[in-house]
Formats: structure tokens, sequence, C-alpha cells
């Protein structure tokens, strides 16, 4: 029972014994491990302050990659919306070349048409007249064919143009 119960010199050479572990703890151990406690506090600091900073940069390039996007797509509306413009000249384009191309055709065949009904009439006339001719020819030699009634036409005609 004597452990129990300090005594002064149980009491006395502990606290030299403590005192001693302190101060070699002090000198050797406590300088070193306080060394590191405060190298892996700065260093947990430094990670801190490079992710806030890590994350300031997505924030900035986040904000840069939606104003991109958003350039992009408002140039790809403008390309598209200039296709479209494009697009529909060209139409109205081919629209318009088509109806002045069909105008031309009609113009000409129009006047290919009138130019074949004027040769038609012409021969037409022509055939008229050879078949007239032809007609007249025949009644004439056969109304002529004695002489009393060539002398009777002549005197007709004669008396005719007299009287024009």
């Amino acid at each position: 029972m004597d452990l129990v119960k300090p005594d002064f010199g149980l009491i006395f050479w502990m606290t030299v014994t403590f005192l001693i572990v302190f101060f070699i703890m002090k000198k050797f151990a406590w300088g070193p491990i306080l060394k590191m406690i405060q190298e892996r506090e700065e260093s947990i600091e430094g990670a801190l302050a490079a992710a806030e900073k890590a994350k300031e940069e997505m924030e900035k390039l986040q904000s840069s990659n939606e104003k991109l996007l958003a350039e992009a797509r408002m140039e790809k509306d403008k390309m598209l919306k200039e296709a479209r413009e494009i697009r529909e000249k060209m139409i109205s384009d081919a629209k318009d070349a088509a109806q002045k191309e069909s105008q031309r055709i009609l113009t000409e065949a129009r006047n290919s048409i009138q130019n074949e009904k004027v040769a038609a009439i012409n021969e037409l006339k022509n055939q008229v007249a050879l078949m007239s001719i032809e007609i007249a020819e025949k009644v004439v030699k056969k109304e002529l064919s004695s002489n009393e009634s060539q002398k009777v036409l002549v005197n007709t005609l004669i008396n005719d143009i007299k009287l024009n």
C-alpha cells in the first residue's frame, strides 16, 4: 500500500524525472513536432488557397465558356440567317430567270407561229391563185374553143374597158 500513498521522496523523484523528460522532450521533440504541425498547417492553408484559386478560375472559365457559347450561338444564328437569305435570293433569282426564259420562249413561239401562219396563208394564196388560173384556163379553153365565142369575149372585154 505504500505505493498508493505518495511519499515526499517519491513525489520529488517523479517531479525531477518529469522535468528531465520534459526538458529533453522540449529540446529534442517539442520543436520538431511543433515545426511539423506548423508546416502541416501551412500546407493545409496553401491547399485551401489553391483550391479557392482553382474554384475562382473554374468560375471564370465557366463564365468564359458561357460567353463563348453565347457568341457561337449568335454566330450560328447569323450564319443560318445569311444562308436563308442567300437561299431565298437564289430561289427568287431562279424564278425570275425561269419567268424571263419562259416569256422569251413564249414570245419566240408566238413569233414562230405568226411567221408560219403568214407563210401558210401566202402558200394557201399561191395555191388558190394557181388553182384559180388552172380553173380559169380550163374554162376559157372550153368556152373559147370556137372562133365565134372568142370574138364575143374580146368584144365584151373591150366594151368593159371603155366603160371603166
